[in-house]
C-alpha cells in the first residue's frame, strides 16, 4: 500500500489488505454509531383549538423538546378560517411562549398554501 505517493522515493507498506479493509469498516460501523439522528416530530392544530386541547397538545410538544426532537408545529386553515389568519399568527405566538423555556424557534411561522408552519428545536441538543 501506498503511504507517501508525493515524497520522493514514495514510500510504501506491505499490509495484508483483508485485515485493512476490516479495519476500515469497524472505523465506518463506530462513525454510524456514534452519529446523532435527527427526528422531526410534527404537531397540527386548528385556529379553533380549545383550551383543553391545547393543553393536550402542549403537553405533548414538551414531551418531545425534552426527548431532544425537533418539533414541527402546523395549524391548518379550512374554508373561511382562511380569512382569520390572524388567529393562527395569535395561537403560534402562544405556543411560542409556552415553549420559550425548553425550546427556541428555528423558522418563524409562516403560511404555505392552507397551513401555517413553524420549527423549534430543544435547548438541549440530543445525546444518544
Amino acid at each position: 500500500m501506498e503511504i507517501s505517493p508525493n515524497a520522493d522515493p514514495p514510500v510504501c507498506k506491505i499490509l495484508d489488505y483483508g485485515k485493512y479493509r476490516f479495519q476500515q469498516q469497524k472505523k465506518a460501523a463506530e462513525a454510524r454509531k456514534n452519529q446523532i439522528t435527527v427526528v422531526i416530530k410534527e404537531i397540527t392544530m386548528r385556529p379553533r383549538t380549545e383550551e383543553h386541547d391545547y393543553q393536550v397538545k402542549m403537553r405533548k410538544m414538551r414531551e418531545f423538546l425534552g426527548k431532544g426532537d425537533k418539533l414541527k408545529v402546523t395549524i391548518r386553515f379550512r374554508g373561511r378560517e382562511m380569512a382569520h389568519q390572524d388567529i393562527g399568527m395569535e395561537m403560534m405566538k402562544r405556543i411560542e411562549q409556552d415553549l420559550m423555556d425548553i425550546g427556541k424557534v428555528d423558522q418563524r411561522p409562516r403560511i404555505e398554501g392552507r397551513h401555517m408552519g413553524m420549527m423549534l428545536s430543544p435547548l438541549v441538543a440530543k445525546t444518544n
